[in-house]
């Protein structure tokens, strides 16, 4: 039983110690079980919790023979714990005596321990005062390590922007984007919320609007440079077709070997069309974003550069590259557009005094090959900048411009000379085009039209040269008095006279000056309609032909009606008739050699079928029948003023004696005049006309 039993077991003893007797008598069975079983459960529940068994206990009658119980049950617990006590006193005396050993020894350990608690605290104190500084070591190592972290991510941001700040100064403003969107997209968000990174991320959009402003800057002086200066990069790209275009012919083979030389030489005389400047372009060592390099002053042999190397693109590279990466490439690309149609426009429009000078013509020529070449480079270099239906349709403007500027200023022309210019320059400006891909056939068919307006300038002009030629001629015939002389006009005309060859010198060619100028005259004509058509891609008998067709307009209709003036004018006498008559037999009679000659210089026979036949024959046939009808008149009215003469005495004069018979002055006139008339008409080629004229003049005579 428990100490607390015990002690609640005491406390009632002295209420139930009167009546216990009387409480067991009366007592059962059930009695006596039920207070062994309240017993046994006191000893065995805690004292804490044996209220409600008391409490049953008291509620019952049998209160004082269960406090018997109870004492007899505490009398018992004492004897065995007094036995129990009896049994293990020994033990607790030997482990009283031991503990108090041990409280000695304990004392010492005691001193022991403080003592060298003390010596510890003493020796802990240095290690204490080195741990306080590791700990500020560690933590002064933990802050720097978390700096060089954060300087590690704000390193590369202020390295960046003093790369930007380098690259904006230097102008890079391409490179300055992209550091500038490297700065903003990852460097920045991984720096963290500092003072600094905020006024960079404020910056940022005006840096990008600075850049693009100053990118569009750039580009429109670059349009206004190359605006400016078209004419020389147009210059330059037709030299370098130019050059290509001679290498090329120097390669193939020459149909027209003759007639190429002579062609070559008289377009290389001509000023600026076939000949090199002295002017070329040199390496890029001027201005930075003016678009157009230096012009250097080199020797005629150097290499001509090509049209490409005298622009710098790079203002037009880097802005389109700035508004890609800026989303605004569209904007750029319909601003460029529109700059250039506008600037297009500008280059297609003629001074009013084009016509004037050769001069005039290149200089348009030029600007818009240079206009193109820049265009064209522009296509190829760039990825959708400008598009083929974009260049297409600025040519296909330009080239409806073009020609209808040519015909209107071409028409105020009237030197031929200028308009063979105008077309070797037409022609060379085509090739240059073409050269770059651009369709030419327009400017081609625009100079068959300039054909015929050609070919009448060169009538006109023939018509004034052989007008000069029969005011200077003598209508006599050419004496020669050397082989020499006699050679230097065989070379002019081809005279075929075995006779006159037999002769010795001094002797005289049967016609005029009149007849080898005339021959070369038409020789020239010729070349000149030759030259014309060169270089037009025409085939052989496509320029036979356009040359026998404008021959036949010289022989018809120039050359015939300045014969007709030279016959119709007025005091012709009847030599210069004859002569006429005689120097157009031999005019006829080189026809075939015309034929001849046409034929060698176009490569065409003269048998072709369908080919044009000169018409010189039948010009040369009608003006001596002409002078033949104005022989007949002339002398019918030279008679007939004879005839009619009033103080002529008709009568003979009266004989003296001695003397012979005479004639009256008006038949000694008349027969003078028959005398000189035969003396003419004796150097006309024999012909039934001839014949004609000599039988009626003789028939004329013996009348008389």
């Amino acid at each position: 039983m428990t100490h607390g039993a015990r002690s609640v077991l005491g406390r009632c003893s002295p209420l139930t110690s009167a009546s216990s007797t009387a409480i067991c008598r009366m007592a059962s069975v059930e009695t006596a079980a039920e207070h062994e079983r309240i017993l046994r459960e006191i000893e065995s529940t805690d004292t804490n919790c044996i209220g409600p068994t008391l409490r049953s206990v008291y509620d019952g009658q049998e209160h004082g023979l269960f406090m018997e119980k109870l004492d007899v049950r505490i009398r018992n617990h004492d004897r065995e714990i007094e036995k129990m006590c009896n049994h293990h006193f020994q033990g607790f005396v030997d482990s009283i005596t031991e503990l108090l050993k041990v409280r000695g020894e304990a004392q010492k350990l005691k001193s022991q321990v403080i003592e060298t608690n003390n010596r510890l605290q003493d020796d802990g104190k240095e290690l204490i005062g080195s741990m306080e500084e590791l700990k500020r070591c560690r933590v002064q190592q933990r802050n720097i390590a978390t700096t060089i972290d954060k300087l590690t991510h704000c390193l590369p941001v202020l390295e960046m922007y003093s790369r930007l700040q380098e690259q904006m100064k230097a102008k890079r403003y391409y490179p300055a984007l992209r550091t500038l969107e490297q700065l903003e997209q990852t460097c920045l968000p991984r720096a963290g919320q500092y003072r600094f990174c905020s006024i960079m991320a404020e910056n940022i959009p005006k840096l990008r609007t600075q850049i693009r402003d100053t990118a569009m800057t750039q580009l429109r002086d670059f349009l206004e440079s190359i605006r400016k200066h078209s004419d020389k990069i147009g210059e330059t790209a037709i030299k370098q077709a130019q050059v290509q275009r001679s290498l090329d012919s120097s390669i193939s083979t020459q149909p027209r070997a003759l007639i190429g030389r002579r062609s070559r030489k008289e377009v290389s005389a001509t000023p600026g069309v076939g000949t090199e400047r002295d002017v070329h372009f040199g390496s890029p060592v001027s201005q930075q974003d003016s678009g157009i390099r230096d012009v250097e002053d080199d020797e005629e042999d150097e290499e001509v550069p090509g049209a490409q190397d005298l622009v710098d693109f790079s203002p037009v590279y880097r802005c389109l590259h700035i508004y890609t990466v800026l989303g605004l490439r569209d904007t750029f690309e319909n601003y460029y557009r529109k700059q250039r149609r506008k600037q297009a426009r500008l280059v297609l429009q003629p001074h009013s005094n084009m016509h004037e000078t050769l001069e005039g013509y290149r200089r348009y020529f030029n600007q818009i090959v240079g206009f193109f070449v820049v265009e064209d480079h522009v296509l190829h270099t760039t990825q959708g900048l400008v598009n083929r239906a974009y260049v297409e349709e600025l040519w296909e403007l330009a080239l409806s411009k073009i020609v209808a500027a040519l015909r209107t200023h071409s028409s105020y022309c009237d030197d031929p000379d200028l308009v063979l210019d105008l077309k070797n320059l037409i022609v060379l400006f085509a090739d240059t085009l073409q050269g770059y891909g651009f369709p030419v056939s327009q400017l081609f068919d625009m100079l068959l039209e300039m054909r015929e307006q050609y070919g009448e300038i060169l009538l006109k002009r023939w018509n004034v040269t052989f007008r000069q030629v029969l005011d200077q001629d003598n209508f006599s015939p050419i004496p020669v008095s050397t082989e020499q002389q006699y050679r230097h006009y065989t070379s002019q005309f081809p005279l075929q006279d075995p006779e006159l060859e037999k002769l010795p010198f001094p002797k005289k060619f049967p016609f005029s000056e009149f007849v080898p100028k005339v021959y070369c005259q038409i020789k020239e004509f010729i070349y000149a309609c030759l030259k014309y058509s060169e270089d037009l891609h025409l085939s052989s008998t496509e320029v036979d032909d356009m040359i026998r067709k404008s021959t036949n307009l010289l022989l018809t209709r120039t050359l015939s009606h300045c014969l007709q003036y030279a016959i119709k004018k007025k005091n012709v006498g009847l030599a210069e008739l004859v002569q006429v008559i005689i120097n157009t037999t031999h005019l006829e009679q080189s026809c075939h050699f015309l034929e001849e000659f046409i034929s060698n210089i176009t490569n065409v026979p003269p048998d072709t079928v369908n080919a044009t036949k000169l018409y010189g024959t039948s010009t040369f046939k009608d003006a001596r029948h002409a002078a033949e009808a104005e022989i007949y008149t002339n002398l019918n009215a030279k008679i007939d003023q004879f005839l009619q003469l009033a103080d002529y005495n008709w009568l003979a004069a009266e004989q003296r004696v001695g003397t012979p018979l005479t004639a009256s002055d008006y038949l000694i006139d008349l027969i003078a005049f028959l005398n000189s008339t035969f003396a003419v008409f004796t150097n006309l080629p024999v012909s039934g006309w001839t014949e004609s004229i000599l039988y009626t003049v003789s028939n004329l005579f013996q009348e008389l």
